[in-house]
This record gives C-alpha cells, structure tokens and sequence, in this order.
C-alpha cells in the first residue's frame, strides 16, 4: 500500500458535513498535507467527559481519514488548559510572567502525550511517517521511540519558541521541550525561531554539525525553517467572489463613505490588540480631520474564556474602546465597532477585500496567517494597506508591508495615518510583490518541503545509522547489516 503520512495534532477538526469548508489554519495545512497523499488525520475528537470512550474511532469525510479519541475532563484541564495553555503558551510567546506551573498539570500533560503515543501505536505500521504538529504533543516523539517505533518522525511549532534564559523558566524543561531531540526533523515558522531552537539545544549539551542538525545524548535531530502559508490562488478567487456578497456590501454601506480598517484576531493577550486600540486612539488625537471620516472593526472572537488572563484582557479591550467611543464618537459615527463572533472563511474574505486597511500587530506571533489571507484577498488595481507587526514571523515574508513595533504607540498611530493617505501607485507597488511570493509559497510548497527534508533527512541519518553499526558489528554480522544499511527506507 505505500507508506501513509499520519498527521497528528491535539484537535482534529472532522467538517460537520461533507460539503461545509475546511475551518482553521491547521485544518487546511493539513488538507494540503493529505491532499493526493495516502494518510490520515489523528487526534482528540473534541470531547471531554469523566468517563471517556475508550475506543478509538475511524472516520471517513472528504477523502480524508480521521483517527479519534475522547479526553477525561481532568485530562483536558490539566494537559490542555493547564500546562499547554497556561505555561508552555505563554513561556514560548516571551511572557514568563503569565505561566502558572504547576505539578499536576506537567502530570497530565505528559499522561495526556502517553496516551497519544499508545493510541497510534496500536495501528501505526513501520513505514508510516509520522508528522506531529504543535506545542501540545512535544514530548509524544520521545514516546513513540519508547514504543520502539523507528519510524521517520518529524516535529512542527505552529507558535514561535523563545531564547533558552526564557525557555529554562520552565520547570522540568528538559523533560518537554528537551524530548523534540527524539524527532527526526524538527520545524519552525523562522530562522530566528529554528536558532533559538539550536542555542537550547546547545546549552543541554549538544553538538551542531553539517546540515543544520545537532546531536545530543546519542540522537541526532535536524531543524529548520518552514513558514506556513495558505491557499493562496484559491483565497484569492474566494475573495474576489466574496467582495461582492451582500455581507461585504453591507458593511461598506454602514460606514456612509468612511474608510475602514480591520483587526481580526482571536482574543488572546499575544495578539497586540489593547495597544492597537491605544494607537487608533493617538492617531484620532493627531488628526482631527479624521473624524467621522475612518472606522476600525475589530473582530474577536473569544477563546479560552475560562483562563483568568483571557477574561483579564477581555475587560481591558471592552473598556477602551468603550473610552475611546464616548470621547471621540457622535450620533452617526462609532469610530470602533467591536465585534466577539467568528465568521465563516468566506465572509472574511470579503470583508479583507473590503477593507482599505489591516492592522496586523502581535506582539509575538510564530506566522500569523491573517496577514497572508488579508494580502491574498486585495483587488491588485486598488489594493489596500497591511501594517504588520515586525515580532510577527510573517513580517519575515511580507516585507513591503509597512512594518511597526506595535509596543511604540506613535508610531503606529503614524502608520496608519501613512496607509490612509498612501496614492494607489505606492499601494501597488507594495501589494504586487508580496501576492507574487505567496502564490510562489503556498501551503503546497510548505508542505512539499516540510515532506521533502524530513525523507530526506530520515534517509541521510539511517544510512549513517548502519554505516556505524556495519563497523560496530562482527565480521560475521556485518553482511546482514550492509543489506540493512543499503535497504533503509526505500
């Protein structure tokens, strides 16, 4: 049958029918992964309950296959609220003040990546390759190795990962993020991001050598740079269609003529937007003529509500911009419409097309793929303006874009005002580039490439593997392991 790609992540997103879209930025990497290739997707189903079902589920949708399983409640508070989302989250986007470690959730965490390991070893055949997404299941490599799995493993952060003197805050760090060793290939969003990587790795001991990989505690694991991408071609027809939907009308004819500017981002305190707000607010102060005359809607829907630093930055995002509309708005213009909903894939399409600029300003973001989505959704003869956070691993792509530390207040303020006023020849000359490249990079390369090295690397290190035990065995043995060596992995 060939060797499957098994795709594993903490969520697997199953569509509700065969017809709704794929949802989520993970969701259409992995559609791009599975696409032509014989796999499946494996993962929580979702579900929580005190007694979970034991059994693993098969499901068929869409030509992909899908591997499920249900948590306990206490699995999910502990390893998926507790310890991915309240440390490893906020450690790895540079905020060591927010984590809150505790023992009991490193428990569950690792119980949690356990029983993912002895759940796809149940079925995972010997030329499977393996491909582990996020910040979730760091640890599970390791466990599949303890399993006796020799399969080529690979490794991928969707977030970005911080300098080692944060990384070491960590209690037990070498038990988490030092178990990404066991991988074969292990990605990042940046070179920056694989560097840090790297310089950890080196502070446990481990020696670089040639071809970007390391070796530490008899592994050798190879890193490198793989920034995600999206559909470009395809965003780009959804959008032109989607700019025409009444939705997309709606909102253009609600603003009576003014220019709008948009922010969508899930509410979490890594994404900027309390100092977005703060910079719209400056540049009301600066430009007085642009009252009445500019609207931001910010779309942001709620996520993990029940962490108290989630419902923290909720307060404070409601607060401003009900501040900011008392003092600056009037009966027929609210200069910040705040909207805590999620739109369908084809709404904010039209809506990016709509829309004369993005605010796109994290203040730490491994990728951040609105900036893409919003870049592939612009009408090239009248594009709009992307101002873009330069701690933001898209920055490193999208360099036409008017790049803002989004902590400098003034100079975002500064930004925007430049975007608004930008002639339309300047908006092309910026826009085209960076659309050209991302029809170049789209998720299908991401993913050819990802594919591509992690074979390549699992060929290259078991070829070295049976040289080494060629010379390590006994003359008598040493035919058998020079057919194993020449074999490996075809």
């Amino acid at each position: 049958m060939g060797a499957r790609i098994i795709v594993v992540s903490n969520r697997v997103a199953v569509p509700e029918s065969p017809r709704a879209p794929v949802a989520g930025g993970l969701a259409v990497a992995v559609k791009a992964v599975l696409k032509n290739r014989n796999g499946l997707w494996f993962g929580w189903s979702g579900k929580t309950d005190d007694q979970p079902d034991p059994e693993l589920r098969i499901v068929e949708m869409n030509k992909i296959t899908y591997g499920l399983f249900d948590l306990s409640t206490q699995d999910f508070q502990e390893y998926y609220n507790g310890l991915a989302n309240r440390v490893l989250w906020p450690i790895l986007h540079y905020r060591v003040d927010l984590q809150e470690y505790s023992r009991a959730d490193a428990s569950g965490y690792m119980r949690v990546n356990r029983r993912f390991a002895d759940k796809l070893s149940t079925f995972i055949r010997e030329d499977d390759i393996v491909w582990v997404h996020d910040y979730h299941l760091m640890p599970l490599g390791r466990e599949l190795r303890a399993r006796g799995s020799k399969n080529r493993i690979g490794f991928f952060l969707h977030i970005p990962f911080a300098p080692p003197d944060i990384l070491q805050t960590l209690p037990s760090h070498q038990d988490i993020l030092g178990s990404l060793a066991h991988y074969d290939l292990v990605g990042f969003q940046t070179e920056n991001d694989r560097d840090n990587f790297g310089h950890y790795l080196v502070t446990q001991g481990a020696r670089q050598i040639r071809g970007g990989a390391y070796e530490i505690d008899g592994f050798r694991v190879r890193v490198g740079a793989f920034p995600v991408s999206i559909e470009t071609a395809i965003y780009s027809r959804l959008a032109r269609n989607a700019g025409r939907s009444p939705l997309a009308k709606q909102v253009k004819n609600s603003l009576g003529g003014s220019r709008l500017v948009l922010g969508v981002d899930r509410l979490d305190y890594s994404k900027g937007i309390p100092q977005r707000i703060k910079a719209f607010e400056r540049f009301l102060e600066d430009n007085p003529q642009w009252h009445s005359k500019v609207t931001l809607l910010q779309i942001t829907p709620k996520s993990r509500s029940e962490i108290k630093e989630y419902s923290d930055i909720e307060a404070e995002v409601t607060t401003l911009i009900g501040k900011i509309n008392g003092r600056f708005g009037d009966a027929a213009w609210t200069p910040i419409r705040y909207v805590n909903k999620s739109y369908s894939r084809t709404a904010l399409a039209g809506i990016y097309r709509a829309a004369d600029v993005a605010m796109v300003t994290p203040l730490r973001d491994g990728m951040n793929l609105v900036a893409k989505e919003y870049v592939a959704a612009q009408d090239p003869g009248d594009p709009g303006v992307l101002i873009l956070s330069e701690f933001a691993g898209a920055a490193k792509e999208l360099d036409r874009a008017l790049l803002i530390n989004p902590h400098e207040i003034d100079g975002v303020a500064t930004a925007l005002k430049r975007a608004l006023e930008m002639t339309a020849e300047e908006r092309r000359v910026r826009h085209s580039p960076m659309l050209d490249y991302l029809m170049e990079n789209d998720i299908k390369n991401w993913a050819d490439g990802y594919l591509s090295t992690l074979n390549e690397n699992s060929q290259s290190l078991g070829l070295l593997s049976g040289i080494r035990a060629f010379f390590a065995g006994t003359p008598e043995q040493r035919p058998s392991l020079a057919r194993e060596a020449a074999g490996f992995r075809n």
